[in-house]
């Protein structure tokens, strides 16, 4: 209680116009002009907080919510990572080192799981599942590898690679967007303020190596003749594709 006391009598001292005394209810309560003097306004950091709730992620107690609105995510299929792999291989990060890993890729080339040996050095999300960034020994390549293939590890060793000689991950492309041109001008006016576009154009800053997920994600890889499904297109869409085929990102998606 003492404490209490201390950080109320600060707090009034620091934003006089931001709580009152409510004499019959016996608390302070916020006042109509409050104004945050510790967190700044964040839809997205609610919304955010609240979707990791909804997904039970993280408990309302963990969040900076006080009384959560009902809300529900649209549910997906779980990715099983274990976490007891999932913890080795943040070491092997974490020492630059490589491993093997036994698994187990979709290609036509490879039906069945194999040991390969990769120098992992990052995380990458397509928005609904992890990859891990690492060099293939077998290939000599830096490719996406999908986290919830990866079914065991095996003899740490040597690098094969610098993280910093994996160019398409250490060069960004900056895309630019702007609302479909086959819209009205009033759904295109909505669209860019949607999208914060002040200028009917917004840009993008993209690894190279995640381009072929943002093509996906934002369905430019979708022919439809409605718009109103791709209300967002690429403005600069011919160096975007250059960026995306120098990245080889149609190549290595989902391997």
């Amino acid at each position: 209680m003492p404490q209490a006391s201390n950080d109320l009598s600060q707090y009034r001292e620091l934003a006089p116009a931001n709580l009152h005394y409510d004499a019959s209810a016996k608390r302070y309560v916020a006042t109509p002009e409050f104004a945050p003097r510790f967190l700044a306004l964040s839809a997205d950091r609610y919304l955010s907080q609240l979707r990791a709730k909804a997904e039970g992620v993280i408990s309302l107690d963990e969040t900076w919510i006080g009384v959560a609105p009902d809300a529900q995510a649209m549910p997906v299929p779980a990715r099983r990572v274990d976490p007891l792999l999932f913890r080795d291989l943040l070491t092997v990060m974490r020492e630059g080192a490589s491993i093997e890993v036994q698994y187990q890729s979709m290609s036509p080339r490879r039906p069945d799981s194999l040991w390969r040996r990769i120098t992992p050095h990052a995380f990458g999300s397509d928005g609904l599942r992890w990859h891990v960034r690492g060099y293939c020994h077998l290939d000599g390549d830096f490719k996406d590898f999908i986290l919830s293939r990866w079914r065991a590890l095996r003899d740490k060793a040597s690098a094969g690679a610098s993280a910093a000689a994996d160019q398409d991950w250490t060069e960004t492309f900056s895309v630019e967007l702007r609302p479909n041109p086959a819209l009205s001008a009033s759904q295109q006016e909505a669209v860019a303020w949607e999208y914060d576009m002040p200028k009917g154009r917004s840009a993008l800053s993209v690894r190279k190596a995640l381009l072929y997920y943002l093509k996906k994600r934002l369905r430019l890889d979708v022919a439809t003749d409605s718009p109103a499904e791709t209300p967002v297109v690429v403005a600069n869409r011919d160096e975007f594709e250059i960026a995306l085929a120098s990245a080889k990102g149609e190549v290595r998606g989902g391997i």
